[in-house]
């Protein structure tokens, strides 16, 4: 269904023709709104419904005018109308998929509409324009609402004076702060000498650039000076402050390399185990985390918010660092020289401090806000790369290029916004220091004229003015580099401060062997507040085959993902060998658990280094007896390396049944006690399919088995069947025990067979055999 339009005029707004407001409505409405409106009546908005009272499809329509609030509804026969006036609340609500509109006056509810949530988003306009449009009527003037902006994503209209849409970045938007910095001394502990030495050799360098405009003094007033009067230069002196002037250059140079060596090293020390700290913890954390974050985003906090900290750490914090020296140095040497001159040097100090303090918050989360917008570009490049192939099957590649460029466009907005105040910042501090500089001219001409100091004073004056200012502008402009280093902190310790929910047990049990029983006992399982999962309670002996069967969304992923503790149970327990597995490490358990999946996901890399993903110590024996197992040995010896050849991205350079008896050879190679089979062959031609058949009989055997499968016929060997239905367990059984029950399993047997037999008729004229039957699939069922 085509999402309806609305159009976002003021209140009041001009009046166009019924016509040029009906072109927003979807076309199947036009005529019959048009039927409805006066001459002189606006059309403002307009929500398309699609459920009844009964919540069955049905088409319904709300037009919002400047007069009033029209309805139309497949339960009745006519037009309904509201006018608007003072007393008139509408209100929206949603429920497990759908929205609600109301319509209350002083009395109550007058009509409910309902619709599925797709049209959330335009019910939430049509709700804001009928307040504007109550306001109006009850104030008498219209409110004033500047035009809202969208969502490049949603098309949400964003919140007021917000950049961001809370639709779609629904993690915490606590805004980030400068003391977040400080949680980086966890990760700068371990170097805390280094650091130290840096900091020393910070003070000793500083302290040296600091002795020449103090040698320049006496140079002036007991060298130069005397000599334009007419006394002859005293070489003696000039070789002695010269001498001093190098010493001191020389000085200085050497302990800024030092310093800027030691704390380069320590800073990359940082950046290496904040990263290597991110991502271990981010592996630590469970699939329910990655189910709601982004690939880009997660890339682009370790790689690029990592960096930005390096760097802060590396120059900009020791120039920092260097700067607050320089500058307390500077000012205790000026008043020690002359205390009235260094009072009206340090006059523009209060003023920088007020504009840093102004523009420090904007600043910080700007930077926050065009690091998760910067994110989104990324998350663009982590979709589209990664399915090139889909997007050209598709055709897509405008459509792509026009969505990253949205969201380059976007990314340049948010930046525009925050360059817009820094632009004003830095050059406002360099002004206010040129002018502090013109004032210590004049007043230093008048303190000389009134005979109070020499030129010698004004001249170490003005060098010593002239790096003070330079470091203060310096401190200045580092604002937006510590800003945009804790906005990046911020986001870095967001993944940090994240608890697994799936944690590891305090007082861990460890099995030395794993028989292979598992037991659910009363098992329930919510996500979020839907339940997926009741009351289920089932005991799979060692060795035992059982198959997971039951309609899409019965349950069976679901009851996959707690038995391999992807996820915890929220009611009861699943043991293994009468242990529960939430007291077992989760990497130690996992071990014993071989997982095939429908869609088998290999790395980059080779073949031998895919099987052996599991056990990378595996020799090649190893490898090629686990391959031989999975009936891949003959195809990788084909390749042009064997197992030496590299897969590809995503082994995209191998057949989908290929990838699957790789993936059954990696299974077999860790030799599990309790194997997982979902969907195993579901996506592979029959030819494939035996072969892939072959290897899994070899698989199962002597391990726990537990089978997801929709076609039955490839749960043949399973001793048990397990019916599922809407996160019940509903049957358990063999094949023969369950269809005399005719119950659950029965009909779904039974549909499965009604299908294969509408696609074998469907084939045959192709077949050249008509009517014929393949009865090859309705036997394999029945022994199932």
């Amino acid at each position: 269904m085509t999402e309806p339009k609305t159009t976002d005029h003021p209140i009041p707004s001009p009046s166009p023709s019924s016509g040029a407001a009906a072109a927003h409505l979807p076309a199947v409405w036009q005529t019959q709104v048009e039927a409805q409106l006066a001459p002189d009546e606006t059309l403002l908005a307009c929500l398309e419904t699609d459920l009844d009272e009964r919540l069955r499809f049905a088409a319904g329509m709300l037009v919002l005018t400047d007069q009033r609030l029209l309805a139309k509804t497949a339960d009745t026969a006519s037009w309904q109308s509201y006018p608007c006036r003072a007393g008139l609340r509408l209100t929206r609500r949603d429920h497990a998929g759908v929205g609600s509109l109301e319509l209350f006056d002083e009395n109550g509810r007058l009509a409910i509409w309902r619709y599925t949530l797709g049209g959330d988003i335009t019910a939430g306009r049509l709700i804001d324009q009928f307040a504007r449009q109550i306001e109006f009527r009850t104030t008498g003037h219209a409110p004033y609402k500047p035009v809202q902006a969208l969502c490049p994503n949603c098309d949400m209209p964003l919140p007021a004076g917000q950049d961001e849409c809370p639709n779609c970045n629904r993690e915490n938007l606590t805004p980030p702060s400068t003391w977040t910095l400080l949680r980086l001394w966890r990760f700068a502990r371990p170097y805390r000498w280094q650091l130290l030495a840096g900091f020393i050799l910070s003070l000793a360098s500083t302290a040296a650039t600091l002795v020449p405009p103090y040698l320049t003094m006496p140079l002036m007033d007991k060298v130069l000076i005397p000599f334009q009067n007419g006394q002859p230069i005293d070489s003696t002196q000039v070789a002695l402050y010269l001498s001093g002037l190098l010493a001191a250059a020389l000085l200085a140079w050497g302990l800024g390399w030092a310093r800027t060596y030691i704390l380069a090293l320590v800073s990359e020390r940082i950046g290496r185990d904040l990263r290597t700290t991110t991502y271990e913890h981010l592996l630590k954390l469970s699939q329910e985390y990655f189910g709601g974050k982004r690939t880009g985003d997660l890339m682009a906090r370790i790689g690029s918010e990592t960096d930005r900290i390096n760097l802060f750490i590396s120059l900009h914090f020791l120039d920092f660092a260097t700067d607050v020296l320089m500058i307390t140095m500077t000012a205790a040497i000026l008043v020690s020289i002359n205390p009235w001159l260094a009072l009206v040097t340090l006059l523009p100090l209060p003023v920088i401090a007020f504009l840093i303090h102004m523009v420090r918050e904007k600043l910080r989360t700007g930077f926050e806000r065009a690091d998760r917008i910067w994110a989104e570009v990324t998350n663009v490049l982590a979709d589209t790369i990664p399915g090139i192939r889909v997007v050209k099957a598709f055709a897509q590649e405008h459509r792509e290029a026009a969505r990253f460029r949205a969201a380059n466009q976007h990314n340049l907005e948010i930046n525009d916004k925050v360059n817009k105040i820094w632009s004003m910042f830095g050059p406002t501090v360099t002004l206010l220091t040129e002018i502090g500089l013109l004032v210590i001219w004049a007043f230093g001409i008048w303190q000389i004229s009134q005979h109070e100091i020499s030129v010698g004073v004004l001249t170490a004056f003005l060098a010593y003015i002239g790096r003070f200012y330079t470091r203060l502008d310096s401190m200045s402009r580092i604002v937006s580099v510590t800003q945009r280093a804790a906005a990046g902190t911020k986001r870095i310790f967001d993944i940090l401060d994240h608890v697994s929910s799936v944690p590891e047990p305090v007082n861990p049990v460890h099995l030395e062997k794993v028989a292979g029983c598992i037991e659910l006992r009363d098992v329930g399982f919510r996500y979020g507040t839907r339940s997926v999962a009741r009351n289920i309670s089932l005991t799979i002996e060692p060795g035992e085959m059982v198959g997971l069967v039951g309609h899409s969304g019965s349950g069976k992923s679901t009851m996959v993902n707690l038995i391999c503790r992807f996820y915890d149970v929220t009611e009861g327990a699943i043991l293994i060998d009468g242990v529960d597995i939430r007291s077992l490490p989760v990497a130690e358990y996992r071990r014993h658990i071989g997982l095939v999946l429908q869609e088998p996901f290999l790395f980059f890399g080779t073949i031998a280094e895919n099987i052996a993903y599991g056990k990378p110590e595996a020799t090649r024996e190893e490898i090629i007896a686990a391959a031989r197992a999975a009936h891949a040995h003959e195809f990788i010896l084909r390749l042009p390396q064997g197992y030496d050849s590299l897969v590809g991205e995503r082994g995209q350079a191998l057949s989908g049944g290929e990838r699957q008896r790789i993936s059954i050879a990696r299974a077999l190679l860790i030799d599990p006690k309790i194997l997982i089979l979902d969907e195993a062959t579901s996506s592979v031609d029959t030819t494939t399919e035996k072969e892939i058949q072959k290897a899994l009989d070899n698989l199962v055997r002597g391990r726990t088995t537990i089978a997801i499968a929709h076609r039955l016929s490839t749960l043949r060997n399973a001793n048990r069947l397990i019916v599922l239905d809407r996160g019940d367990l509903v049957e358990v059984g063999s094949h023969d025990e369950l269809m005399a029950k005719e119950g659950h399993y029965y009909q779904l047997y039974q549909a499965q067979a009604r299908n294969a037999e509408e696609e074998s008729e469907a084939d045959a004229p192709y077949s050249g055999s008509s009517g014929k039957r393949d009865d090859e699939n309705d036997q394999g069922a029945h022994k199932a």
